[in-house]
């Protein structure tokens, strides 16, 4: 087993109130940027995999990463939940471009359905579409970029290849390490990261804030989806 149903890291902050009245005018924002022609820049979505609920967990490290890049670029007070996609979503520039970063509210084995209708909303392809997600095959602290492919085990990557119908997404692959004995894996997965690993978090969210900002950064003065 790998990366099954599991917990969520929460980055930003999102104000108890006036839920309403932002997720309708998001809405509305998210209606124009499918009606009204597309700005000047590129437009990409960087959507973190987890499961929302309980913060700390080594399965939801792709949603302590979109933390991270909300607050990187300013947003981090701006997250707004959207019922279209059942996710948080805040839009942010960069350059150029424009980021939208997501954070599905479903459970991670149907994060997909957030994943696609976001995507959907915001008239993107799927290699327009940045996942990042835990890898049990690499050590805490290693991190990769892969193009596409198949899931790996992965469930949360598995739906979104599902509902996207393609598997060309770009990945954020986030090492948490694998335990010795497979019948830990999935308290492991599902496990707070302990206190000595919580001292390389912030290291390791900033470098995953980089790459994946200097990758997109690079594919937008390009059509051409690089290493």
């Amino acid at each position: 087993m790998t990366s099954g149903g599991g917990v969520g890291v929460n980055g930003g902050s999102m104000r108890p109130g006036g839920f309403l009245g932002a997720g309708q005018r998001l809405s509305r924002a998210m209606s124009r940027c499918v009606l009204e022609p597309r700005p000047p820049g590129k437009r990409w979505m960087v959507a973190g995999l987890g499961n929302p609920g309980l913060p700390g967990t080594r399965h939801s490290v792709g949603m302590a990463v979109l933390g991270q890049l909300a607050r990187r670029l300013g947003v981090a007070e701006s997250w707004t939940r959207d019922r279209h996609c059942a996710a948080d979503l805040a839009l942010a520039p960069l350059g150029d471009a424009q980021l939208v970063l997501l954070r599905p509210r479903r459970l991670m084995n149907a994060n997909g359905r957030s994943v696609a209708r976001a995507a959907e909303l915001f008239g993107l392809t799927a290699e327009e579409v940045y996942l990042v997600h835990d890898e049990l095959d690499k050590p805490l602290g290693r991190l990769a970029l892969k193009l596409g492919g198949s899931a790996r085990g992965h469930n949360g990557v598995r739906s979104c290849i599902s509902c996207l119908n393609s598997n060309a997404m770009p990945r954020l692959r986030v090492g948490i390490g694998r335990p010795a004995h497979p019948e830990a894996v999935q308290a492991h997965v599902l496990g707070c990261f302990s206190p000595a690993e919580q001292e390389l978090l912030p290291l390791l969210l900033d470098r995953a804030t980089d790459l994946i900002l200097d990758h997109i950064r690079e594919r937008s003065q390009g059509p051409s989806l690089g290493p």
